[in-house]
């Protein structure tokens, strides 16, 4: 999986691009998390445990979105994907055919 670790030698990174990575892993275990939470969720028959579960994936949710939110600060290649992309009305598959 490539959030354990990185692919070029640490000291031929830039502090850019090993940042980048940190925040980019992050994001893959919140959406995990979430992914998580949501199966136990559907699986759970226990009411009150359900709603735990669900306030649980809901948190992951938010962590994921502030890595986020700090990449489209922290990237502008990002930043202009989201532009584009998010809220944006339309085709998003054949977006720019």
């Amino acid at each position: 999986m490539s959030s354990e670790g990185l692919h070029a030698p640490r000291e031929r990174l830039s502090e850019e691009t090993l940042n980048l990575h940190h925040a980019i892993a992050s994001l893959i275990e919140e959406m995990e998390a979430v992914d998580w939470y949501r199966q136990r969720a559907d699986d759970c028959a226990d009411p009150a445990l359900k709603e735990i579960l669900l306030h649980n994936m809901r948190e992951e949710m938010e962590h994921a979105c502030m890595v986020l939110e700090w990449m489209r600060r922290n990237s502008k290649d990002f930043a202009a994907m989201l532009e584009e992309f998010v809220y944006s009305e339309g085709d998003i598959a054949h977006h720019g055919d």
